[in-house]
């Protein structure tokens, strides 16, 4: 038996002039009788025109909303495995914040309250002393607050031997209390001796009283700001 043979469509002949002829000659009260290659085109011409309004109308703003959808589906993801490996560390940093506020308290510990400040003045004063260098200048500075704490600044010159001045920085770092040289400055005296000047910090804790009066300035200076504008 023989394959039964597919009869072939046959398309018109393409001929830019009639094309164009039978254009001009198209009657739109009746479709039915256009010729098949006008009627073809203005078909594929009306499928582009609905598909480039549905992509634009429909399908761009959809594609655009899966994109960010896409994006904040990664964005979860990464945000579910860090608090995972949180959820599983839990016991771990609870341990190490444990740890920090023990070290904290420690620190601040070591921060004198207004009432001990004279005295670790005087054991600066006696560090110097205590190892026979001569104050040329001891002068506390004014005092500057922060957000827990207080710094006072002590302008300092002393004169001595080298290795004296050495342990007098020595002792000064031994202090219980925070104590801090800054702008050191070494030069010979006139006697053959050392001379040594430097700003030497202390800090201070801030009592429950200075720190609610310094948010009660700090929210003023907020207020009259948002005022001038």
């Amino acid at each position: 038996m023989k394959a039964p043979t597919v009869p072939k469509i046959q398309l018109p002949a393409m001929d830019l002039k009639t094309l164009v002829a039978d254009f001009r000659t198209l009657d739109p009260k009746d479709p039915g009788l256009w010729p098949v290659l006008p009627r073809i085109i203005i078909l594929f011409g009306i499928l582009l025109l609905v598909l480039v309004l549905g992509w634009w109308f429909g399908w761009r703003v959809q594609l655009d909303e899966l994109d960010t959808k896409r994006q904040q589906e990664a964005t979860f993801k990464e945000e579910w495995r860090t608090k995972k490996a949180q959820a599983v560390n839990l016991e771990e940093y609870q341990k190490q914040l444990a740890e920090i506020n023990r070290s904290f308290g420690a620190l601040l510990k070591q921060l004198p309250n207004a009432s001990e400040m004279e005295s670790l003045l005087v054991d600066i004063n006696q560090a110097g002393l205590g190892r026979g260098l001569q104050f040329d200048l001891f002068k506390p500075g004014t005092e500057s607050q922060r957000d827990f704490y207080a710094e006072l600044p002590i302008t300092i010159k002393v004169g001595g031997s080298y290795h004296d001045l050495g342990a007098f920085t020595g002792d000064i770092a031994k202090l219980p209390r925070i104590v801090t040289l800054n702008d050191i400055d070494v030069a010979m005296a006139k006697d053959g001796g050392l001379t040594m000047s430097a700003v030497a910090k202390t800090f201070r804790y801030l009592d429950e009283e200075e720190i609610a009066r310094q948010r009660k300035d700090k929210l003023a200076k907020e207020k009259a700001k948002g005022g001038k504008k």
